[in-house]
């Protein structure tokens, strides 16, 4: 894809989602968190009805600290894999503690060593509580990225934030970020993309398969088999 097309594809998101943002509820960059932990195959949706009770029972890392790992475990049972993320909630927070004087830190290098933060937790952290431009490639920024032909179906999630890291603009990273996201979430769906009313489906190999229209590249449309 060229600049020219990359151009059109960041400018028509931006127009159909002017208004895209992390969908995930928190007041400060530890509840951000926690929160992004909890989203890995679950949907913001579901983390969000969860949060808004663990939220007010625990303010601080002290607090997950101060009640048994089955408690925690039953307070987030809702949400998958809550076994494994209760046990990294509280791993994360003695190291927070201990390394960082109870606050999250602001590097990149040092989140990920962080229990339960990969570097897409990371990348949304940084991004959206400290400022620095990220591109966080979850299931819906994968599946645009390689539906529209920015990536190849055989790219790995790092080599897909690579190649938009390369192709769009630092200063837009985190904005073209969440309008992946929202345009993934809302429009270009795995089961069912709107590609008859899509604006890009010119410019787009697996829309241009999927409809059956001439001149479309050989491209295996990408179907995964979960969403966040």
């Amino acid at each position: 894809m060229t600049s020219k097309h990359m151009r059109q594809v960041l400018d028509t998101m931006a127009a159909m989602f002017p208004d895209a943002h992390c969908e995930l509820n928190h007041s400060n960059p530890f509840e951000l968190t926690i929160a992004v932990l909890l989203s890995a195959q679950c949907t913001d949706e579901t983390v969000n009805k969860v949060t808004v009770s663990l939220f007010e029972k625990y303010k601080k890392p002290e607090d997950y600290l101060s009640v048994p790992l089955s408690e925690l475990e039953q307070d987030i049972r809702r949400i998958g894999l809550f076994r494994n993320k209760a046990k990294n909630i509280q791993k994360l927070c003695e190291m927070i503690l201990e390394k960082y004087d109870g606050r999250i830190p602001e590097k990149h290098e040092q989140l990920v060593e962080l229990p339960g933060v990969g570097r897409k937790t990371a990348n949304v952290v940084v991004s959206n509580a400290f400022g620095v431009p990220a591109i966080a490639v979850d299931t819906h920024v994968e599946r645009v990225s390689k539906r529209l032909g920015l990536a190849k179906e055989t790219d790995s999630v790092l080599e897909v934030e690579k190649k938009l890291m390369k192709k769009i603009p630092k200063d837009e990273w985190s904005l073209a970020h969440h309008r992946f996201i929202f345009f993934g979430r809302y429009h270009c769906k795995a089961q069912n993309p709107q590609c008859e009313v899509c604006p890009l489906l010119e410019t787009c190999p697996a829309g241009k398969k999927r409809m059956k229209l001439p001149k479309s590249r050989k491209t295996k449309e990408h179907q995964p088999t979960s969403q966040t």
